[in-house]
């Protein structure tokens, strides 16, 4: 079992992958750094998403903004951070020829980004105005 403190440390140093096991085909690397290249995407337009609702809705009640601003903005942050922690696992998972990790994550990725489009439906709707 990997520690937390050595998941990071792969982070910084992913040399350190291609120390362990046998080289994968490199196609299922690049797939690989593709995904993670779309969790990126992902993690950007959340906090583009947070920033313009922040700055492009300033009728909005104070308290409702800076809610929404902030759910987006903490969904990017851990998005960003899931990918790089995402990427590193199933590099290691392919070098060690074990299966590939799931995960939770796009289930509460999904939900939480549903949540704030039904909040920001009802916003249009009924125009929650400060």
């Amino acid at each position: 079992m990997i520690t937390i403190g050595q998941t990071l440390r792969l982070w910084f140093a992913p040399q350190r992958i291609g120390e362990e096991g046998e080289t994968p085909d490199y196609r299922f690397s690049l797939a690989n750094e593709r995904t993670f290249l779309a969790w990126i995407r992902t993690s950007l337009a959340l906090v583009g998403g947070g920033f313009a609702v922040d700055q492009f809705l300033p009728g909005l009640r104070w308290g409702v903004r800076v809610a929404l601003a902030l759910a987006l903005l903490a969904s990017g942050v851990l998005c960003a951070l899931r990918a790089v922690n995402h990427w590193v696992r199933c590099e290691r998972a392919m070098r060690r020829g074990e299966d590939l990790p799931v995960s939770r994550f796009p289930t509460l990725l999904g939900l939480a980004v549903a949540f704030v489009a039904v909040v920001m439906v009802v916003v249009v709707v009924f125009g929650w105005a400060g």
